[in-house]
């Protein structure tokens, strides 16, 4: 999962053109609580709760716009006021078909935590009970609740001590696979500090990887085996061949029926592609906003 040293890769030479991007930069001009896909798809986005009050003067980087704040509003009471965002139809989203029967998938941004995780979990009477995850963004899956998963960066418990991971869906009715990345993921993510994260699903050849800052870091899976079935053989693996059902950014159901997960925080330059970049590719990426950045 560690590729070590990366040989650097001109951004001008890449042509990776991303299935979605979100800025926060491009407000709907019909409806600023909706933000516009830079990317290929068009899937307009939902800033659930906060609306346009949910973009903020905080750039990620030099040349930087808005960035996103998502957050827990009431963290002693049941209801569904979180400052989160995403996408939901339970028939599947139509301008995601690109990570249908996808053999990869590249999830990227920039990611700023503001205050202590995990939150008070509000789906519990217990006022000591708090989430064990901390919500960062993906893919549904195509037969997902709003929760589960084809592909997702985000903090859960590893054998007791919260980690950042990737987790993947191959097959919407198949088991997931979750790679954590060693150490504190505090010390990953600051708090009150942007940094770059990316993971790589490689369907076909069952692995993940995550990187920080467009280097690759030193991970492995939390099970052993092949939680994918991954048959390998002349034909390629690949995700099940159904739309996913949306996207999630800052916590859980994004049709805004249960609070979980959320996290209190900044994200900015969300970009997913429709294959499992090579790190190269990946770092290329980064250096796009950080030109100046070994």
């Amino acid at each position: 999962m560690f590729a070590g040293v990366l040989a650097v890769v001109a951004p001008a030479a890449l042509a990776v053109q991303p299935v979605v991007h979100y800025d926060f930069d491009h407000p709907d001009d019909k409806d600023a609580a909706r933000e516009v896909d830079q990317g290929s798809s068009g899937t307009r986005l939902w800033l659930v709760n906060g609306g346009a009050a949910m973009r903020v003067a905080d750039p990620a980087y030099p040349g930087a716009g808005m960035a996103l704040q998502t957050r827990q509003v009431n963290p002693g009471q049941e209801g569904n006021d979180d400052w989160k965002a995403g996408v939901f139809d339970e028939n599947g989203v139509e301008t995601l078909h690109a990570f249908s029967a996808a053999e990869g998938i590249t999830l990227m941004g920039w990611v700023k935590p503001m205050g202590p995780h995990p939150k008070p979990n509000t789906t519990t009477p217990d006022p000591e009970d708090h989430f064990g995850a901390v919500g960062l963004f993906g893919l549904l899956s195509g037969t997902s609740e709003g929760h589960l998963v084809r592909a997702l960066l985000e903090v859960i418990q590893v054998d007791g001590t919260l980690r950042l991971v990737a987790l993947g869906r191959r097959a919407d009715e198949g088991t997931s696979m979750i790679v954590a990345a060693e150490g504190d993921w505090e010390n990953l993510l600051p708090t009150g500090q942007w940094t770059h994260i990316a993971a790589t699903f490689d369907y076909d050849g069952g692995e993940m990887t995550l990187f920080r800052n467009g280097q690759p870091l030193a991970a492995a899976p939390t099970v052993a085996g092949d939680p994918w079935a991954v048959e390998g053989g002349p034909e390629p693996d690949r995700t099940s061949a159904s739309d996913p059902n949306g996207i999630k950014i800052g916590g859980s159901y994004p049709q805004n029926t249960v609070e979980r997960n959320p996290f209190d925080g900044r994200f900015d330059d969300l970009v997913f592609f429709d294959r499992a970049l090579a790190p190269g590719e990946v770092l290329g990426q980064f250096r796009r906003f950080q030109p100046a950045r070994d």
